[in-house]
């Protein structure tokens, strides 16, 4: 099996974005780029990761270790161009020297690449055995993008910048993404001779072609099959773009997987988000991440959910909101206006109408009236409620946690219920109805005499 480095470049300061995040934390799909750019490395199964990092690489560190331990971190100094940021990660190049194999050169912002193109890169260089290979793509519009000019035998010649290229090298379509594969032997060679004899005094990685060529050795280039692959983001235009394109291969996915979306471009989905078969899913819902849907569900317009598993046959909305920790059985009911957190309906479970169920457990049947609450938050702390299979709570009730309600109990209509109801008996906590004939009218009557209208 081949052996593979991958190097994540994750400097950049992003000033275009005007954040005071780093620029490859920002999220797509509800993932921070570079999250996305690891999942593309991880799909070639390779020894090692590298993150070079710069300019806030405390929180860009303070994430990879959240989401990606196994990965290791270097920090870029200086900001002194791409060949340097890639040497930043010299104790990861000199293992890929000793294993052999490829250096796969990937960046923080670019979230979009699909595992096959990176797998037909690396797949190009070593057929070829080239010493670089250079994933190119071709926008609508090349505007300033280097250009790769490819030789007669179809061979990438050079890697041509725009300011620097001719009237016929401005007119080729191919473009650098900046993606390259090197092969790991020859790499650390290749790029300890980059210098930085230009405008900015710079090193860049594109003179590795030059340098691989000089010594010999071919180049090639590898044409993205979409030129959305390597979009880069570096301002909130370009982030509105990948989250677009994102979003849409995402809808594609969940409907060839069997999930009807009614209205696709009013979804928005999670990188994360998995949806069973027979799913329908009903226009302007949002689902964040964590987020999981079984088979024959039904999810309603206008719902949000995020952190939540919706088991079988339930379902959801319209006008719902699922948080953290929300957990519906098979065949639940969770219907509009109702927000449901870290709690657990049974199968079957019924929640239809304007009621907010947080730190709960429902049993199996259960039935819950409009406007019911569980008051879990005392100002300090968070309190359960527990409530049986079978049991029918009145609309309008408040349930004060820590409270236990048993299987089969009934709670009346408008009830604070403040103490644990046994199974199968009829809770009543409300004031006592009075009433006194004729008073409704004598207060009107004086009411008007008071404003002077008697």
């Amino acid at each position: 099996m081949t052996r593979i480095t991958c190097i994540v470049l994750a400097a950049g300061k992003g000033t275009r974005m005007r954040s005071d995040l780093p620029k490859v934390l920002h999220a797509v799909a509800g993932r921070a780029m570079v999250l996305h750019v690891i999942d593309g490395a991880r799909s070639l199964s390779p020894d090692r990761i590298a993150v070079v990092v710069g300019a806030g690489g405390e929180r860009v560190r303070a994430v990879l270790a959240r989401a990606a331990p196994d990965v290791t971190v270097h920090d870029q100094t200086d900001q002194l161009g791409t060949a340097h940021a890639v040497l930043a990660a010299r104790p990861a190049l000199e293992a890929a020297a000793a294993d052999g194999g490829d250096v796969m050169v990937l960046y923080g912002d670019t979230p979009l690449i699909r595992p096959e193109t990176l797998t037909a890169l690396a797949e190009a260089r070593r057929v070829q055995d080239a010493a670089v290979a250079v994933l190119g793509f071709r926008p609508a519009d090349p505007g300033a993008y280097g250009r790769l000019k490819l030789d007669a035998d179809g061979r990438l010649e050079a890697i041509v910048e725009f300011r620097e290229a001719t009237t016929e090298e401005r007119a080729i379509g191919l473009c650098n993404s900046g993606v390259m594969c090197l092969d790991a032997a020859a790499a650390l060679s290749i790029l300890d001779r980059i210098g930085n004899d230009n405008a900015k005094g710079e090193y860049y990685l594109t003179d590795a072609v030059a340098i691989a060529r000089a010594d010999g050795r071919s180049a090639v280039a590898v044409e993205a099959a979409d030129a959305d692959e390597v979009l880069g983001v570096n301002a909130r235009s370009e982030l509105a773009a990948a989250e677009a394109a994102l979003q849409a291969r995402l809808r594609l996915r969940a409907m060839d997987e069997g999930a009807t979306l009614i209205a696709p471009e009013t979804v928005f989905l999670s990188a994360d988000t998995r949806i069973g078969r027979d799913v329908i899913i009903e226009p302007n819902v949002v689902i964040g991440a964590g987020v999981s849907i079984a088979d024959g569900v039904v999810i309603r317009a206008f719902s949000h959910l995020e952190g939540c598993t919706v088991d079988g046959g339930a379902t959801v909305g319209p006008f719902a909101r699922l948080r953290p920790g929300a957990e519906l059985g098979r065949n639940a009911h969770v219907g509009n206006f109702v927000e449901i957190k870290n709690a657990t309906l049974g199968e079957g479970a019924k929640v239809n109408h304007l009621s907010y169920i947080g730190d709960a457990r429902i049993g199996a049947r259960s039935n819950l009236g409009a406007g019911t609450i569980t008051c879990n938050y005392d100002g300090v702390g968070k309190w359960q409620t527990v409530i049986g299979a079978d049991a029918f709570i009145g609309s309008d009730s408040c349930l004060v946690a820590p409270v236990t309600i048993g299987d089969g109990a009934y709670v009346a209509t408008g009830s604070v219920i403040t103490e644990d109801v046994a199974p199968d008996a009829l809770a009543i906590a409300r004031g006592r109805q009075v009433e006194k004939p004729g008073r409704a009218a004598e207060l009107r009557a004086r009411f008007r005499t008071r404003a002077g209208k008697g």
